[in-house]
């Protein structure tokens, strides 16, 4: 058993498990543009709360996004000072990936629509099939508007994330007929992510502090004075 500690923070909630011996300690909480104050002193209650000091893991892993591209800097950032500081190795997990398997813990799903929020009308799209020895991408981590999703084929897909409860009437109709279920609450959790990260520990495929790196798909990461006067967000 590695004692490792992951941290997601690309969308509205921030979440955060800590695996040791000792078993799991999760928080997950919708914290908005707070996360980056609550982060820190979270993280801390989590290692006191497991009686372990932070050199003491063997590894961080960090929820690379796509996603709001604050909380995402949020994550990697955190990631680089507590594991360049402790001498950690870390390994990072994409939100969409991290919501397939999400979906799998949670609704035993196999074959998994994501479309996360990613504001100003458009959603992160990827899809993915369990394999025996893990998720097959079947259609890459993309940014487009809800109705020019690309399409997959077959049925029994399960539609994971929150651009399913933000545009779930274009979404379900471009998806008609190949829907088993729909679920927008599932989000990336840190949990599921260390499910994720833990046979890239064991194979030795990690990244150094100062490799952590945010994944983006979207050319823009800034809004102009009139798109934030108007409350529009990233």
């Amino acid at each position: 058993m590695m004692n490792l500690l992951s941290l997601e923070s690309s969308t509205e909630t921030l979440s955060l498990a800590l695996q040791t011996e000792a078993g799991l300690c999760t928080f997950d909480e919708v914290t908005g543009p707070a996360a980056s104050q609550r982060i820190l002193p979270e993280i801390q209650r989590l290692l006191t709360q497991a009686n372990i000091q932070l050199n003491a893991l063997d590894g961080i892993v960090y929820g690379t996004g796509p996603g709001a591209f604050t909380g995402v800097r949020v994550a990697v950032g955190v990631t680089q000072g507590l594991a360049f500081g402790a001498h950690l190795p870390v390994v990072g997990i994409s939100s969409v990936l991290a919501v397939a398997e999400t979906a799998w813990q949670e609704a035993q799903a196999e074959k998994v629509l994501v479309c996360l929020d990613a504001r100003m009308g458009e959603v992160y799209h990827a899809a993915f099939v369990r394999q025996a020895d893990g998720w097959q991408e079947v259609l890459p981590p993309m940014v487009c508007k809800p109705q020019d999703v690309p399409a997959v084929e077959g049925t029994d897909w399960l539609g994971a994330g929150s651009g399913w409860r933000v545009f779930e009437q274009v979404l379900s109709e471009k998806y008609s007929g190949q829907l088993v279920s729909v679920r927008p609450e599932l989000m990336p959790k840190a949990s599921a992510m260390l499910t994720l990260a833990q046979p890239l520990f064991a194979a030795g495929h990690t990244q150094a502090a100062h490799e952590a790196a945010p994944l983006y798909i979207r050319n823009r990461v800034a809004l102009t004075a009139a798109e934030r006067a108007q409350g529009q967000t990233l």
